[in-house]
């Protein structure tokens, strides 16, 4: 083959990995949408979405990593295009988001992947560590906190529900779920709000108006205590099974200090922190600056180069 028809073929193999596609599975009477991209015989990146976005938030990553990954990013239960059963027929619990995920992984054939974890995909993915070390390859954790100092002190109202769960205290959170609310998730800590597209905010807040959804999440903002109690299990598994971890953070994060990222050192002295200028959803102002990050990761590069080599 030639050197021009080689380049040619692999231009048209980038092409072809870089096509992301949109499909849907059941998983237990849940459908769960997902978007994937990339060879089948690649390295897998499972990459878990927070609150109160979905799947979309990987828009610009998932075509920059195709042409090395298998990238699978699914729609948690009660998230953007997956079914939002009733209250009645399932319990939004963190373990059952996590269950339902870690089944999705078997359904679609991951048998061994990395972690992106962000926000709420933080727990759900760490539970499915803690339930298969043996699959995780790496974590990936961008603003994906496991540890208490990495809290801010906006949890404080939280907190105070969490202690007690009155009526009085789950409306009182409804304010989460405003316009205002979301956008302020997405610019505070942003030095250039221009860099932000209209289009994640406006698809959460079309996910966050449906019918039932508030309940849904309310739910979850109280079931998040869980999580917290849950993170002595979390860095007793980094300690014990040491992930390569890269912590990618928007250092203006308004919610997940950089002390979140830097704690990750204590139980795993090889993880790499990098804190970039900007707030809680870093990928829409440096979604190029976290690819190549990840790309650059040496665990995950030799991962690659085991594949295409």
């Amino acid at each position: 083959m030639s050197s021009a028809v080689a380049a040619q073929h692999q231009q048209d193999v980038s092409i072809r990995d870089t096509v992301v596609r949109y499909r849907t599975v059941n998983v237990d009477k849940v459908r769960i949408f997902y978007r994937e991209a990339g060879a089948e015989d690649s390295p897998a990146l499972l990459l878990l979405h927070g609150f109160p976005t979905a799947s979309h938030m990987f828009r610009d990553l998932i075509p920059r990593l195709a042409d090395r990954f298998r990238l699978v990013a699914p729609d948690l239960p009660g998230f953007g295009q997956s079914d939002m059963p009733s209250l009645d027929s399932f319990q939004y619990t963190f373990d059952n988001l996590a269950q339902v995920i870690d089944r999705f992984t078997e359904i679609v054939s991951l048998s061994r992947y990395a972690l992106y974890i962000f926000d709420y995909g933080a727990p759900v993915g760490l539970r499915i560590a803690l339930k298969h070390p043996e699959r995780v390859t790496a974590i990936i954790s961008q603003n994906g906190n496991a540890y208490e100092e990495g809290m801010s002190p906006g949890w404080n109202s939280l907190r105070e529900y969490w202690k007690k769960p009155t009526k009085e205290g789950r409306d009182a959170l409804r304010s989460a779920f405003t316009p205002e609310t979301t956008l302020y998730q997405y610019v505070q800590g942003v030095k250039d709000a221009s860099r932000i597209s209209p289009d994640g905010p406006a698809l959460d807040n079309f996910y966050l108006a449906r019918p039932g959804s508030h309940e849904v999440q309310l739910d979850l903002f109280l079931d998040y205590a869980s999580n917290v109690a849950l993170y002595p299990n979390f860095q007793n598994y980094f300690r014990r099974h040491k992930p390569p971890l890269l912590a990618i953070w928007g250092r203006n994060d308004p919610y997940f200090l950089p002390a979140g990222a830097h704690a990750f050192k204590r139980d795993i002295p090889d993880a790499q922190v990098h804190l970039l200028d900007t707030g809680h959803f870093a990928l829409e102002t440096h979604g190029a600056e976290i690819a190549t990050a990840i790309a650059l990761f040496e665990p995950l590069r030799q991962l690659v180069e085991g594949v295409l080599w």
